[in-house]
């Protein structure tokens, strides 16, 4: 039997289209990867289905013991491993589009043998790959059954009834393999930004750990040094008023310096401005330090939460900070305003542009920060200007928890 005229799947159906191929009479690369996967699904589910049997039915029967929950929850680890190899066969030889369940909850959190027993015997996931174990034993001898028998005996009809039984195949993945819900995706997304907050919290107390040590430390050791000297040029039998002196102008200085290098690292973990005043003032007074003309526009009737007011700050802070090392511009405009729940701020500048967001670069890092609290990064350059840079961030009120 020859091919018909038929496009393959991934031309017939439009993009983002996860609907089942329709049954048609051709034998392109697509039904023959389904044959493949049908025909392995027996072997396959013989041996999840032993595993099952063994690991979980064993756990359970054994969970009166002391040693039975743990080897249930150890079992349903595999059970989890299980429907990972599944997806993957799925994915390759069915084109099913699906994503991966989050992690079990509380992994990272849960310390001790009970807290890791419980949180393995409490996932959905392990427990629907253990039900997919289960039925996939009966499908698999059917499966394979019709399969074989289709391809020496019911050749001419062995299309139609490959694509029904892997259509049927794949909602069996979808259903049982498939993360449970959007929360389950949620879950997942929270669990990498979680990842990310961490390590920028890191990085920032080491900047400032580095920033007083190589600064603000430093001058003040510096100032005991010359303070003690001069102490000695004003005592004992050698009165040294000139020399004294010299040294006492010397270390005000020194305290001069050390408090202006305080003042620029507490404005680098909150602007006392920005307390007192809000974003209209402390951007201000960010724009000030720009090297280009900056018109600061800030329309709220109302201060958001602490916690996005200082994001919004920092945003800002770092896209002016951008435009003074690397834009060459002539005008810079700041916009911050409040659409529904969400906080908005664009930053326009007329300078070279050609700004990406490459990985490891200063918008990437932007871009990252934002996600991770359920905020949204857009940036639009082209080589030779303008720069519009859009935030957005979600508006919580003021005292809100």
């Amino acid at each position: 039997m020859t091919a018909s005229n038929t496009t393959p799947d991934s031309d017939d159906r439009q993009d983002g289209d996860d609907r089942p191929p329709p049954a048609r009479f051709a034998f392109d690369g697509s039904t023959w990867r389904e044959i493949a996967h049908l025909l392995a699904n027996l072997p396959l589910a013989l041996l999840g289905f032993v595993y099952v049997a063994f690991a979980i039915f064993t756990g359970v029967g054994l969970s009166v013991t002391v040693v039975g929950l743990p080897l249930l929850a150890a079992g349903l680890m595999g059970a989890r491993a299980i429907g990972i190899a599944d997806r993957a066969r799925a994915r390759k030889l069915l084109g099913v589009r699906i994503d991966e369940p989050s992690p079990p909850h509380g992994r990272g959190r849960a310390r001790g043998l009970i807290p890791w027993v419980r949180s393995r015997l409490k996932d959905p996931v392990a427990w629907r790959a253990v039900l997919y174990a289960c039925i996939r034993l009966p499908w698999g001898v059917l499966t394979f059954t019709v399969t074989l028998v289709g391809l020496f005996v019911l050749w001419p009809v062995l299309a139609f009834i490959v694509r029904g039984l892997a259509n049927a195949d794949r909602a069996m993945v979808r259903g049982l393999l498939s993360p449970s819900d959007e929360l389950e995706r949620r879950i997942a997304e929270l669990e990498s930004d979680r990842g990310l907050v961490v390590d920028t919290a890191a990085a920032d107390l080491r900047r400032i750990e580095r920033d007083l040590h190589d600064g603000a430390q430093a001058r003040l050791v510096a100032l005991a040094m010359g303070l003690g000297l001069a102490k000695e040029k004003l005592s004992g039998d050698a009165l040294d008023t000139a020399a004294a002196a010299a040294m006492v102008d010397e270390a005000h200085g020194e305290v001069k310096l050390a408090l202006q290098e305080l003042r620029d690292l507490a404005r680098g973990i909150h602007p006392a401005v920005l307390t007192d005043r809000g974003l209209d003032a402390a951007l201000s007074a960010v724009a000030s330090r720009c090297t280009a003309p900056v018109a600061v526009t800030v329309d709220l009737r109302t201060r958001p939460a602490e916690a996005i007011e200082g994001i919004a700050y920092f945003t800002v802070s770092e896209l002016l900070q951008n435009v003074s090392k690397h834009a060459k511009a002539s005008k810079v405009s700041v916009d911050v305003w409040r659409r529904d729940s969400r906080l908005l701020i664009q930053v326009v500048d007329d300078g070279r542009g050609g700004a990406r967001l490459d990985a490891g670069s200063g918008m990437a890092g932007l871009a990252e920060r934002l996600g991770a609290v359920d905020g949204l990064f857009a940036l639009d350059s082209p080589v030779g200007g303008p720069t519009t840079v859009t935030a957005e961030l979600p508006w919580r009120e003021r005292g809100a928890r």
